[in-house]
């Protein structure tokens, strides 16, 4: 980070970069349950789950690259052991060991709604003190707020199955 952008900042960068880290994680471990989803996922409305999921996973990789990215801007270093990510995550990782689409989609809905309270807790602290990582969360959050929606609207569906 720049001297000018450091001093505009208002937060620590230790903090930010600590809030960020644990995003990162819980974003790489979300992709990995989406990504599995769509290799084991079997039952009702499979292809289009499967679609949902394998877009939903893309997203959150590209969300991990945008917070390496920051993270690396505040003068920080991503977490780079995939162990690790566990270990710093909140947001817990939950294994796809049922293939059933309604408990997959029930597994990731959960999932989005750890993210969005996640997100939302990262732009209240960095709404007045630090606007790029802001912006950065309420684009992730308003993407994570879409997911959500969407396996709510699946877990409305199989009502009709």
């Amino acid at each position: 980070m720049g001297e000018l952008a450091q001093k505009i900042c208002k937060l620590g960068n230790e903090e930010i970069i600590n809030m960020l880290n644990t995003a990162y994680a819980e974003e790489w471990l979300a992709y990995y349950q989406y990504w599995l989803g769509t290799k084991v996922a079997k039952g009702v409305a499979r292809p289009e789950i499967a679609k949902e999921l394998k877009e939903h996973g893309n997203e959150e990789l590209k969300h991990a690259e945008w917070l390496a990215d920051r993270i690396i801007q505040l003068g920080g270093t991503p977490i780079l052991d995939p162990s690790e990510w566990k270990k710093k995550a909140q947001c817990k990782y939950e294994a796809p060991s049922d293939g059933n689409t309604e408990i997959l989609v029930a597994q990731n809905l959960m999932a989005e709604r750890c993210a969005i309270a996640r997100y939302q807790q990262i732009c209240d602290k960095c709404k007045d003190k630090d606007f790029e990582t802001f912006r950065i969360s309420e684009k992730i959050l308003k993407e994570e707020l879409e997911h959500e929606q969407e396996m709510e609207d699946f877990m409305t569906d199989f009502k009709y199955y």
